[in-house]
């Protein structure tokens, strides 16, 4: 009974469930149809709106038109509201507020820039004429009141304010300018010590270059510079600055002295007058290298900062002028005549453009320098060669010299002191001769210097045998030969010469001056010598002669006594008189050569007057044969090379 009952309530729910979905068929079927519906309806309202949608599309583009339109107008507009600001500032000029002018022409050439990239706008042609005309006045402004401000800023260099700026040790005793050396003649001590050089004194000193342009004002020469280049008018600018800045520069240097001399100014100079020019020179380059062309070069690299096609080229021609009139100096004593006190001065000259080299080399650097440069390296060796052309000439003058005038007291030579004062200032130059050299032949310089020494002494020396031969007296010329080698080896052992040459050469050289002194002790004392002498003096038979008591020698006749006596009396007179005309001016070497006569006259004199001396004082008149004690002739020996003059009474 239970199965049945199952079976009905499954039948009962098949049922259900069929009539459920009998319904949603229905329902999906009517929803499709009203989906239907709303697809076509759909369709036809997209169709009614298309119009709609393509105008409001326009709309939305027409007013994107606008808009754009209104900004461009603005922007034209900006840009005619800027030129009239702009051409308001221009037509006021530069002079009362050049910063705001310049400010105005930046502006104008932005408008040129903007209006000649919209060249669509109706009005655009006649906008740029309006512009570019307005912008060349303004350029025209600019240049005069570049031209008016560089002119009144640049003032020449008072030679004062030149002093100022070098270090204490360079600035001269008085403001006067170029006051540099004193004085002048052959003597090189007369001209600026070189016991302290240059090139070592200036190792540690600073110059302060003066200030040519204040800097105030530079940063506006720049900014007109810089409007000018950008405006086309490089040529009047270059002009401008060159004129301006040329001329200034070179009324500084006429002011501190220099002067344009040409060759034939320097040929027909005194000796004197052109030692001080050069000694002037020496300082003026120094002024101008370091302080002036300098100072120069600072106010070009500023104006023209970022101008480098013109920098160079301005800074070329304001100083070329000014460089050539002090090279052109230079040049002038180098190919002047060469004589041998112009060697110091061309050692000066040479020693100066050395030290300023590097200096001429930075500041004169580029292509446009060029010229300066080579023509300031052309001098330094030509100086270099004439100088060592001078050296040559100097040594050939020594050796032929042909002073006639013979020194009457045998004293040291003019040409003797004047050669070794040469040489003694040559070594004050040993550095810089060095250098020289160096310039025209490897090798140790040293060497070189001393081979050139060494030759100018034998020069001097094969000299002053030829001018010993001009005395009559042998005596005197070997006096003349010892007193002038004595002076040479003096002078060497208290330079430096000494260390260059060696000690070799010095002891050689004192050996000559002691064969001299012996040689003159052999020739003037000899004869005096052999009256003191026992031979010759036995008895030959006729006259009075002393026996064994007499006290001397057996069979010596008294006549020969006496005649030894007188003729001793005689020549030592003559001597006496002669010789104490005679000068040898170092007193060491005076006491030393009378001490070695007494050493060899008063000794045989004593022995002679003692052997001899009873056979006269026994006789008539003894003074008139002995007239002298040894002690006399030790006081008149003292007497000897003092050089009195020839119209003393004898004594």
């Amino acid at each position: 009974m239970g199965a049945p009952l199952a079976m009905e309530a499954l039948r009962q729910r098949a049922a259900i469930m069929r009539e459920s979905l009998q319904k949603s068929q229905t329902i999906t079927d009517n929803m499709v149809s009203v989906l239907g519906s709303f697809d076509h309806r759909l369709s036809a309202l997209e169709t009614a709106m298309r119009p709609t949608q393509i105008r409001t599309h326009s709309i939305r583009r027409a007013h994107e038109n606008i808009d754009k339109t209104l900004k461009a107008a603005e922007v034209i507009l900006s840009q005619f509201d800027l030129s009239r600001q702009a051409e308001a500032k221009i037509l006021r000029g530069p002079h009362e507020d050049l910063e705001s002018y310049l400010e105005a022409l930046d502006q104008l050439r932005s408008n040129v820039r903007f209006f000649s990239s919209n060249k669509s706008f109706k009005s655009s042609d006649g906008v740029l004429n309006h512009a570019n005309n307005l912008l060349a006045k303004a350029i025209m402004k600019l240049e005069e009141e570049f031209r008016q401000l560089l002119t009144s800023y640049s003032k020449p260099v008072e030679p004062d304010r030149l002093f100022d700026s070098l270090p204490n040790s360079l600035r001269p005793s008085s403001a006067s300018p170029g006051r540099q050396r004193e004085g002048g003649g052959k003597n090189p001590a007369s001209n600026m010590s070189h016991s302290e050089h240059p090139n070592k004194r200036l190792e540690t000193v600073v110059y302060t270059p003066p200030t040519l342009i204040p800097p105030r004002i530079l940063p506006l020469l720049h900014d007109l510079a810089q409007q000018m280049f950008l405006g086309g008018h490089q040529q009047q600018l270059f002009k401008i600055y060159r004129d301006t800045r040329s001329a200034v520069l070179e009324q500084s240097l006429r002011k501190l002295g220099v002067e344009k001399l040409s060759k034939d100014d320097v040929q027909k100079m005194q000796w004197e007058v052109l030692e001080a020019k050069i000694g002037n020179w020496i300082h003026f380059m120094r002024i101008a290298v370091k302080l002036l062309f300098a100072g120069e070069q600072k106010v070009c690299n500023h104006i023209f900062d970022g101008i480098d096609s013109l920098r160079d080229q301005c800074f070329a021609e304001v100083t070329a002028n000014s460089v050539s009139v002090l090279l052109s100096f230079g040049e002038a004593i180098a190919k002047s005549k060469r004589s041998p006190e112009k060697l110091f001065v061309l050692l000066d000259m040479y020693e100066i453009m050395r030290e300023l080299q590097p200096e001429i080399e930075t500041i004169f650097r580029g292509k446009a320098c060029i010229e300066m440069r080579e023509s300031a390296f052309s001098l330094t060796k030509r100086l270099a060669q004439t100088a060592q052309e001078t050296f040559g000439d100097f040594e050939e003058a020594v050796e032929k010299d042909a002073t006639k005038t013979a020194v009457l007291d045998g004293t040291v030579h003019p040409l003797t002191s004047y050669v070794i004062n040469y040489v003694k200032f040559l070594f004050d130059y040993q550095s810089t001769l060095k250098q020289l050299f160096q310039e025209f032949e490897e090798g140790d310089a040293d060497s070189q210097l001393a081979s050139v020494t060494t030759h100018i002494m034998q020069a001097l020396q094969t000299n002053l045998d030829g001018k010993s031969k001009q005395y009559k007296d042998p005596s005197l010329t070997q006096l003349f030969l010892m007193n002038n080698i004595h002076y040479i080896v003096r002078s060497v052992r208290r330079s430096e010469a000494k260390d260059l040459l060696g000690d070799d050469w010095v002891q050689r050289h004192r050996r000559i001056v002691q064969q001299h002194a012996n040689q003159y002790k052999r020739v003037s004392w000899a004869k005096i010598l052999q009256c003191l002498s026992v031979q010759g003096l036995t008895s030959s038979g006729s006259g009075s002669a002393i026996g064994d008591g007499g006290g001397s020698g057996s069979g010596v006749s008294r006549a020969m006594v006496k005649d030894r006596f007188k003729t001793f009396n005689i020549q030592f007179e003559e001597l006496h008189q002669r010789q104490s005309q005679w000068t040898v001016p170092d007193t060491e070497l005076r006491e030393s050569l009378r001490l070695a006569v007494a050493e060899v006259l008063l000794p045989a004199y004593r022995s002679f007057l003692k052997r001899f001396g009873p056979m006269i004082e026994n006789g008539k008149n003894p003074q008139k044969y002995i007239r002298y004690t040894p002690e006399d002739l030790d006081r008149m020996l003292g007497e000897f090379f003092e050089g009195k003059t020839w119209n003393e009474p004898k004594r």
